[in-house]
């Protein structure tokens, strides 16, 4: 729903002419990198983001693949929201929330691709910036407050924590930022275009519109979120069939990660382990399900929630066998692993893992939890520390670096840590004084403490240009 980044790339023979406005030197890199902060401090306060490694990292992984198919290439952070609102937004500095309840909606990966290429092209075109520049004499932090109880207002129930408080705030901003007919035809357009480009049958964007939209006859009461914001017509469906036919169909089969997202989200869906587990029952015994794989892996989930770790690893044991390189296979059985009281193994099996795939976030933290569940916290900062070394911007990963130096007894590091968690969690100030107590303590070696102080003095830096601007 909300978009701000600046178009950029190559030309692209698909791609409509853009020819500027003024949004376009609205606002600097700096300044949308704050309100890209200060939206998300918003966001996070009233609706519940996932850290999930496993489904923020599938997340990251589709949604990357569309922007080197987009054309426009930039800075883009994909993350989940678990609930089951059926939507999808994009904010400052590239954050796109995708709904649990979209993913859930979407019969293919194709459909879930074409709802995050249309986010993305609402960003390439600057459509947000265009509507909004009206409000360019505005300070960050009220410009993020108006963003965000935009999108609170539309996404969340109004009695809901911090949406409840932005209510009204949020319903002027809506009707502020909503999109033009002209910008929703221009995304569908360009989304197709980058639908078809990244190998996705171009058809799933407007025939996923389209069902959805009958399936709730676009009735304001009963209309998914997504669709809300983003209004669907006749001629709209039309227009992007007819842009669908330039590409023709493709048929590509799913990703067995997007079967094994949805299955997941499934089993969360259900707060009672025993009933989750009960529907994956059923559903095996009876065959309702897309893929069987999938659906056994949601069964394992609930198992392990419902605290039966032997009966999970049953599951699991075919099908490690059959896909014995599998993400999200490997962070499971070192979960029952851990859960059973045996973290060394865990380690062992998943010591090769890491070092074959050295950038995967998932299998790099189960990696780290499970030498700090077999009392290696020194290792477990080791490895971790040579993750960050090749994917420097994933908060949790920093949270479990503080806490593998705290257990450690590395208290300098600790804080070092516990700060970049908090720089990257948009907590500026709080990050600013993490540092501070490291550099206070007693006995602190003589490079930590000269790294310490340079990266003190780039918080600082970035804190007072922020004042500046406000």
């Amino acid at each position: 729903m909300l978009v701000l980044l600046p178009a950029m790339g190559p030309a692209d023979p698909f791609a409509l002419p853009d020819f500027g406005s003024s949004a376009d030197s609205l606002m600097s890199r700096a300044e949308e990198r704050d309100l890209g902060q200060e939206f998300m401090k918003w966001v996070r306060k009233a609706l519940p983001v996932s850290d999930d490694p496993v489904l923020t990292d599938y997340l990251e992984t589709l949604g990357q693949q569309l922007v080197a198919a987009s054309g426009n290439p930039g800075r883009y952070r994909f993350f989940l929201v678990e609930e089951p609102t059926i939507n999808a937004f994009a904010g400052p500095d590239g954050h796109i929330g995708v709904f649990a309840g979209l993913i859930l909606a979407a019969e293919t990966e194709g459909e879930l691709a074409g709802v995050i290429a249309h986010e993305l092209a609402h960003v390439s075109q600057d459509h947000l910036m265009r509507r909004f520049e009206a409000q360019k004499q505005m300070a960050l932090p009220a410009t993020a407050l108006l963003l965000a109880a935009a999108v609170l207002g539309a996404t969340v129930d109004a009695n809901i924590g911090a949406a409840g408080l932005m209510g009204v705030q949020g319903a002027a901003a809506q009707k502020q930022i909503n999109f033009t007919r002209a910008n929703e035809e221009e995304a569908d357009r360009i989304g197709i275009d980058t639908l078809s480009r990244a190998g996705h049958n171009p058809y799933a964007m407007p025939g996923f519109f389209q069902r959805l939209a009958k399936t709730t006859r676009i009735s304001d009461s009963a209309a998914p979120a997504f669709l809300r914001t983003h209004p669907v017509t006749t001629s709209r469906i039309a227009d992007a069939m007819n842009r669908a036919r330039q590409h023709g169909v493709r048929q590509r089969p799913d990703s067995l990660r997007f079967h094994l997202a949805r299955a997941n989200l499934r089993q969360r869906r259900e707060s009672n382990p025993a009933r989750a587990v009960e529907h994956f029952e059923k559903t095996l015994e009876q065959g309702r399900y897309r893929d069987e794989t999938a659906q056994r892996y949601g069964y394992a989930l609930a198992l392990i929630r419902a605290g039966r770790l032997e009966a999970a690893r049953q599951q699991l044991a075919p099908l490690l066998e059959a896909h014995p390189s599998q993400t999200e296979f490997l962070v499971l059985r070192a979960e029952i692993d851990r859960r059973a009281g045996n973290p060394q193994q865990a380690v062992r099996d998943l010591k090769g893992a890491v070092g074959l795939a050295p950038g995967n976030w998932p299998l790099n933290q189960a990696y780290a939890e499970s030498l700090m569940a077999a009392e290696k916290p020194a290792q477990a900062l080791a490895a971790l520390e040579r993750f960050v070394a090749l994917r420097s911007d994933i908060a949790p990963i920093y949270e479990l670096m503080a806490d593998a130096a705290g257990q450690a007894g590395q208290r300098a590091l600790n804080y070092r840590y516990r700060a970049e968690y908090l720089y990257l969690s948009h907590a500026l100030e709080p990050a600013i004084r993490q540092l501070e107590l490291a550099l206070r303590l007693e006995d602190l070696d003589f490079h930590l403490a000269s790294r310490l102080q340079v990266r003190l003095a780039e918080l600082k830096a970035l804190e007072r240009a922020r004042e500046a601007r406000d």
